[in-house]
């Protein structure tokens, strides 16, 4: 792609901007019916997926595979990594407190297992996960972490990924820091692997395994096994309503989960978006 001037970058980022804003609140509203799982999780995946389409056809004349979701070879390993690094971590912060007798599961006697259930949130979870990680670590994203460097970019970013969960349900401080932690987390893996592929594997694979013992997921209680988690600990620990994700289990086991990554034998590779135009 050619140099971007300061002007260029703005008006990129800025109807990046717009156009994802715009999407969400008409998707929001067209599926005010749905429910707020399924409302969330598809209005954030349809602006993502607009503000991306049309800001890459209109100043790059290319296509979603240029910022990090084209399938090569790596890829599957790339997502494989990803999953398995959320899911492990997701069963840290929530099996160990179990075995240490922090806190304990029990069946849910309002909801049981339901196969069709399951199904369900992991679906919703698969659009939410690509969703978020096409609008804060797709196209402005990689645009300004080329034109202004990964410092000045992952930072920032990481705030309005936690901006953007604030007014989840029982969200707190702790919750806006892990949730920050977490977004710089999520740049660093794109990072890391050069596509989109790892970033969405660990946003998916988190989000999937944490209401398996019964924990909330971001405020959102998700009935997946029938089971419920019962703390003995404060909130400190469990992270209270919003789950471990307000706790500081969260904000010990994320650089764990980092130099994992950072050891395994990722596939690396250049980003389009950072290849210069021939």
């Amino acid at each position: 792609m050619p140099e971007v001037g300061k002007i260029g970058l703005a008006l990129r980022v800025g109807i990046f901007a717009i156009t994802g804003i715009l999407t969400l609140q008409l998707v929001s509203w067209a599926l005010n019916w749905a429910g707020i799982l399924v409302q969330a999780a598809m209005a954030v995946f349809a602006s993502a997926a607009v503000a991306n389409a049309l800001t890459l056809k209109i100043f790059e004349r290319g296509g979603i595979s240029d910022i990090g979701l084209g399938w090569r070879i790596g890829s599957l390993k790339n997502l494989s990594f990803g999953v398995a690094g959320g899911m492990v971590s997701a069963l840290a912060v929530t099996g160990l407190p179990v075995l240490v007798g922090m806190a304990s599961v029990s069946n849910d006697p309002e909801h049981g297992f339901s196969a069709s259930s399951l199904l369900f949130v992991s679906m919703v979870m698969i659009f939410g996960a690509v969703g978020e990680e096409l609008l804060f670590h797709g196209y402005a994203f990689q645009l300004l972490l080329r034109k202004m460097g990964a410092f000045s970019t992952l930072l920032p970013v990481g705030v309005l990924f936690a901006a953007a969960h604030a007014n989840n349900l029982n969200a707190n401080w702790m919750s806006f820091f892990n949730t920050f932690l977490w977004g710089v987390f999520l740049g660093l893996c794109f990072l890391r692997s050069g596509d989109l592929w790892l970033p969405i594997g660990v946003h998916f694979g988190w989000n999937w395994a944490l209401p398996l013992l019964g924990s909330n997921v971001s405020g959102f209680k998700m009935v997946t096994t029938g089971l419920v988690m019962n703390w003995n600990a404060g909130p400190l620990w469990s992270g209270g309503e919003y789950g471990p994700e307000a706790g500081l289990l969260t904000t010990l086991v994320l650089p764990v989960l980092g130099w994992c990554l950072f050891k395994a034998p990722i596939e690396t590779e250049r980003p389009q978006m950072f290849q210069e135009e021939e």
